[in-house]
């Protein structure tokens, strides 16, 4: 079973204690799943813990309606267990999420579900992980990080904002532009999900604004067909990044035009360098380009302030809004609960770089936080159980040795 309850229990300051024998693994998303899968293939027992009332929180409650993969399934899976055959080139979230809970029951994942962690820290007295949670602990040899790195919405400080009369929201609450209808929207942020909110706001007859504060670099979804993602993949086997990097950038100007006169200026790094860079994500058009080119949806400087109807621009522009929109991206949450380890950064990262960022020290690993989306998930997921497996059948091998240490907790 891929998360096996298999665990001792007991009372210790009348807080309810459980030794587990495997990984305790926080997040019960993609990467805790797939930890648990590899992990489970590697013939290692685990728990995972999540704070929510489901698996994939994220996808389930924080997602818009129209959200549809951005790269094609096959490097969306994990491991281990492919979509479905019928499902399309482009999964929707509802057909994300059925492969997410078919997934749980094929390797019979079963996390124990609204067991927020307050505080996960190393005991080196006892050699063991203590994850406390309200009104339980937990212990183990091994912690697996697996809350990722869109864990908590981010909000920018913007001044003025508390003073803005309509209403003001994350993206995490966006569901669909039906409730905007005829409205004027400004839109913070010029992302994949700012580009897609603004698009749904069109096609309610609501019309966005949005916020394009920095440059930012937008390919179309598919080059002559086939995945812009899977033509750089493809070419990244045979050419140098920054040659792939200008390759994309030609097809991009010949299909989208140049963008910069629309007020979409792009970077000076090419987009997969940045992307291995920075983290920041190229956006892939899926037709909110075309609005912008027609008008509908109106690009816009970075906001001096807010006001109480409206928004002031950097460019001097006042306007009026009846709603905003924050498409401002998350952040993770590790620094708010992982103590006494200096293996992630104050924002919430393994210091480490992708590949080697998985594994830190005293049985401290990380799944989920490569900047690479699921194929970098998967990867961690493979390299934790492999590494994990290797000391489970040492340490089964001194079973008298491990009850011994349960007792001197």
């Amino acid at each position: 079973m891929g998360s096996q309850k298999q665990e001792q229990h007991y009372t210790k300051h009348n807080v309810n204690c459980h030794f587990v024998l495997g990984p305790i693994i926080v997040g019960a998303g993609p990467s805790g799943l797939a930890a648990a899968a590899c992990l489970q293939q590697n013939g290692v027992t685990s728990l995972i813990l999540e704070r929510s009332d489901c698996i994939a929180s994220l996808w389930q409650q924080r997602t818009y309606d129209r959200l549809k993969l951005h790269l094609p399934k096959q490097f969306c899976q994990l491991p281990l267990l492919n979509f479905p055959e019928n499902f399309p080139k482009y999964p929707s979230k509802r057909q994300f999420i059925t492969y997410m809970e078919s997934y749980a029951r094929h390797f019979r994942i079963e996390p124990e579900f609204k067991r927020a962690v307050i505080k996960a820290e190393f005991d080196n007295a006892n050699g063991l992980w203590r994850i406390q949670t309200q009104g339980c602990d937990y212990y183990s040899r091994w912690l697996i990080v697996a809350t990722g790195e869109n864990a908590d919405p981010y909000v920018p400080e913007i001044q003025g904002i508390e003073r803005f009369d309509g209403a003001v929201l994350h993206t995490s609450l966006y569901r669909s532009g039906s409730e905007f209808s005829k409205q004027r929207v400004l839109v913070i942020g010029c992302g994949n999900s700012g580009m897609e909110v603004s698009l749904d706001l069109c096609r309610y007859n609501a019309t966005p604004h949005m916020v394009v504060r920095n440059s930012v670099h937008i390919l179309p979804r598919e080059m002559f067909g086939v995945s812009t993602f899977s033509v750089a993949m493809a070419l990244l086997k045979w050419l140098p990044l920054r040659l792939v990097d200008k390759f994309l950038l030609l097809v991009a100007n010949f299909t989208l035009g140049y963008t910069d006169g629309l007020g979409l200026r792009r970077p000076k790094t090419g987009p997969l360098e940045l992307k291995n860079a920075t983290g920041k994500t190229p956006v892939l058009d899926v037709g909110a380009f075309s609005q912008i080119k027609s008008g509908k949806i109106k690009v816009m400087e970075g906001v001096r302030e807010i006001t109480k109807n409206g928004a002031k621009f950097m460019d001097g522009q006042e306007k009026e809004f009846d709603s905003i929109i924050l498409a401002t991206g998350y952040k993770s949450n590790v620094p708010s609960w992982l103590k006494g380890s200096d293996f992630f950064t104050k924002d919430g990262m393994p210091k480490v770089p992708f590949p080697n960022g998985w594994k830190g020290e005293n049985g401290l690993y990380a799944v989920g936080f490569t900047r690479r989306g699921l194929l970098g998930t998967s990867s961690d997921a493979l390299n934790i159980a492999r590494d994990i497996g290797d000391q489970w059948r040492i340490i089964n091998g001194l079973k008298s040795s491990s009850a011994s240490h349960i007792l001197q907790i």
